[in-house]
């Protein structure tokens, strides 16, 4: 049988088989995925960031929430994940909507950062112009004397989102590109239904 044409009966317990085939794969940031937003009319962006957590819930990133991406969600809560591993001829599709995570999860995750990006978290205006770069260099510095040791708050408006999925295709490429796809659906009761579809 073809690599791919079995997949998990559970889109995570899949996904993590991928991501862990993918940290060996893949030469840097195996966890990077495009993150696709959209405005309330319906205007579409996306963007390159870093996966920080999945579990059974969803799947968690950071950001700061005064950023593009924030906006959007806050108007329009419907998002897309794209993960592709070239080295593998891999790709997941992820359709879900978000929700905030804890203070607690936010907090956790931002004590774990180095220090220069605790602090860069303070010093970015994210998505807002920038005149010239010394000026983030002057912010960066102003925030390295307001908090010279290790103790730096988490500000109030850098946080995270959880995205709840609803949705996942599994695409394995093959030759002559007749290409395995896998798709989950969540069911009324929660679970999952998976259906193979022609590539």
């Amino acid at each position: 049988m073809p690599a791919g044409s079995t997949l998990d009966a559970s889109p995570f317990a899949q996904f993590h088989a991928w991501m862990v085939e993918a940290e060996k794969a893949e030469p840097k940031d195996p966890n990077g995925m495009i993150v696709a937003t959209a405005t309330p009319d319906g205007r579409p962006s996306a963007r390159a960031i870093l996966l920080k957590g999945v579990d059974d819930r969803g799947f968690v990133f950071y950001t700061n929430k005064e950023s593009r991406k924030a906006d959007e969600l806050e108007a329009n809560p419907n998002v897309f994940l794209l993960f592709y591993w070239k080295s593998l001829g891999r790709q997941i599709r992820i359709e879900g909507t978000v929700e905030h995570v804890t203070d607690a999860e936010a907090d956790a995750y931002y004590a774990s950062r180095p220090r220069i990006s605790r602090l860069g978290a303070w010093a970015s205006q994210q998505s807002r112009p920038l005149p010239e770069r010394a000026l983030l260099e002057q912010r960066l510095a102003e925030a390295d004397q307001r908090f010279p040791g290790d103790d730096i708050p988490r500000p109030d408006y850098w946080s995270g989102y959880r995205v709840l999925p609803v949705l996942f295709e599994f695409w394995q490429d093959m030759p002559y590109r007749l290409h395995d796809r896998t798709v989950y659906r969540r069911t009324a009761d929660g679970g999952w239904e998976q259906t193979k579809m022609f590539p």
